[in-house]
């Protein structure tokens, strides 16, 4: 069938792939099964990439992690729920989020909530604790962290 990948033609491409950038299992499966090529193949293809370490699960969680809270501003919240959301191993999830120093999540906390603030016009500190709150949960951070650091900014 024309346009059809042969497996050495798949595991070439996903290879080139995984050279450039990170990549977790999960989505070289799913770019497998979009170019055509067997769960059985797949599953080949994936086994010979992870043992030439083109793909490393572990590896992805701590990049992952680590571009999500340094370049988004995540919090460790969301950045689970989508390394979750591909299926990666629990155990390399909490490793990839526990790379992210505490000190530095502390300030990017602090400073979403600063940023927030600025452009709430509410006097009402009730509405606008309600707002910073649902902010920062929006943006992956933990409650507790959340409610005590809108609590300390406000004066509660």
């Amino acid at each position: 069938m024309k346009g059809e990948l042969t497996k050495e033609q798949a595991l070439g491409r996903a290879a080139s792939l995984c050279s450039g950038s990170e990549y977790c299992s999960t989505q070289i499966r799913e770019k497998l099964s979009s170019w055509g090529i067997s769960d059985d193949d797949a599953d080949s293809i994936i086994e010979r990439l992870t043992s030439e370490h083109f793909i490393d699960d572990s590896r992805f969680c701590r990049a992952y992690a680590h571009d999500k809270f340094c370049y988004n501003h995540w919090g460790k919240v969301k950045i689970g729920q989508m390394l979750r959301h591909m299926r990666l191993d629990p155990n390399e999830i909490a490793e990839g989020l526990a790379e992210i120093p505490d000190e530095a999540y502390q300030e990017s906390l602090q400073e979403a909530l600063r940023q927030k603030d600025r452009t709430l016009r509410d006097t009402d500190t009730y509405q606008r604790k309600a707002k910073l709150v649902r902010h920062l949960l929006s943006r992956g951070f933990e409650m507790s962290l959340v409610l005590d650091a809108v609590d300390d900014f406000l004066g509660l």
